[in-house]
């Protein structure tokens, strides 16, 4: 069967961190609120199933938001449900985004009763510092503390860091991630700090008073953290996801880089289906509230779907696929025109941008680091 992913969106978060632009809002006296919701994604995907038919279940993965601010209970009965739904691919990977701070790391064991089997731990920083700069309500030690609680309650631990911080050094960041090795995660997921539209950090970044570093900086700290996770046993599988082993890789994100389908449930959340041929992109009402009410009159939170053309769809797995160590097919990118003779491949691999067989197309190194220019130039 076609393999699928599911992806829930939990809005709510304790406070809106600074740097994040995500579909995200204060969890604020809002409990009616949040058990319709969890009925409402209950119900959603059920609608949904009813549309697609049998599949795959290989992963289900609940972010936002602050998963881990749900009740272990309504966790429970979306992956019960998940799994009634569609069948499970061998072990179905049930990962959770938390926080590490006390409050939600004293839920951890009870997010293990109700089926996670990963985490995904948003440590951001191990310098206090930096996590107050971020906007962070935890310290370096319940970073610390929270890793050891998930790493006796869960099979799997992934823990995500933020650099290319405001005045940070490749010295610095060096030692923050050999501090970061010592919590013994297998999955480490390092992401350069972008200022993006709407939020504090571009308010800031427009005002002068927050200046990140500048590109060779932020070239230089990524080469560092290839070169020390590498060093530790990590393999860069993609651009800014490190795992020890293949078994350690994220199956639910390896979903969205291989093109597979995965469903969107919850505020704001996208999906990809293939049905009759067709690659399309659904999504669900923004607003909690919208949503709910969207299921309630009409089954599915679902409020925009688009057929994408069969060069939308390429442009797409060029983008995704070329992330990812293993690349992409040929197959995939005819409708842009590229092939392993191909003269925009010939003049890149040249350039020593890309790597190319009979069959797929690879960024190198080098290409990762100008990797938006590699796409536009592919997809021009």
């Amino acid at each position: 069967m076609t393999p699928l992913g599911v992806y829930i969106h939990w809005p709510y978060c304790s406070r809106i961190c600074p740097y994040c632009d995500f579909n995200v809002l204060r969890d604020r006296g809002r409990r009616a609120e949040q058990t319709r919701l969890a009925e409402a994604i209950v119900a959603d995907l059920r609608a949904q199933a009813a549309r697609i038919g049998p599949r795959a279940l290989v992963s289900v993965f609940f972010g936002g938001g602050t998963p881990s601010l749900m009740e272990p209970q309504w966790v429970a009965e979306i992956l019960a449900t998940a799994r009634a739904l569609w069948t499970p691919d061998g072990e179905v990977e049930a990962s959770l985004e938390a926080n590490p701070t006390d409050a939600e790391a004293g839920r951890f064991a009870d997010f293990a009763a109700a089926g996670i089997n990963r985490l995904s731990l948003g440590i951001q920083s191990l310098d206090d510092a930096a996590l107050a700069l971020l906007g962070r309500n935890h310290d370096a030690a319940a970073a610390r503390r929270a890793a050891e609680i998930a790493l006796a309650a869960f099979p799997r631990l992934s823990i995500d860091l933020i650099y290319a911080r405001p005045g940070q050094t490749v010295a610095a960041w060096r030692a923050e991630l050999a501090a970061a090795l010592e919590l013994q995660p297998e999955h480490v997921s390092p992401y350069q700090l972008t200022i993006e539209a709407g939020t504090a950090f571009e308010r800031a970044a427009r005002r002068g008073t927050l200046v990140p570093p500048d590109s060779d900086v932020g070239a230089d700290l990524y080469e560092a953290t290839g070169d020390i996770l590498g060093e530790a046993g990590f393999t860069a599988y993609e651009i800014s996801n490190h795992a020890r082993g293949e078994a350690a890789r994220s199956r639910h994100n390896l979903v969205y880089w291989r093109g597979w389908d995965y469903i969107g449930a919850g505020p704001g959340a996208h999906g990809r289906l293939t049905l009759e041929g067709v690659r399309r992109a659904t999504v669900a009402a923004r607003a909690p509230a919208d949503y709910i009410a969207c299921v309630e009159q009409g089954g599915t939170g679902v409020v925009a779907e688009e057929a994408l053309t069969p060069r939308e769809a390429a442009e797409e797995r060029l983008l995704m696929g070329l992330r990812v160590e293993e690349g992409v097919g040929f197959d995939e990118l005819a409708p842009l025109g590229l092939h392993v003779r191909a003269h925009k491949v010939a003049e890149l691999r040249a350039m020593g941008l890309l790597e190319a067989d009979v069959g797929r197309l690879r960024a190198t190194s080098a290409g990762r680091l100008v990797l938006d220019r590699l796409i536009a130039e592919l997809s021009a």
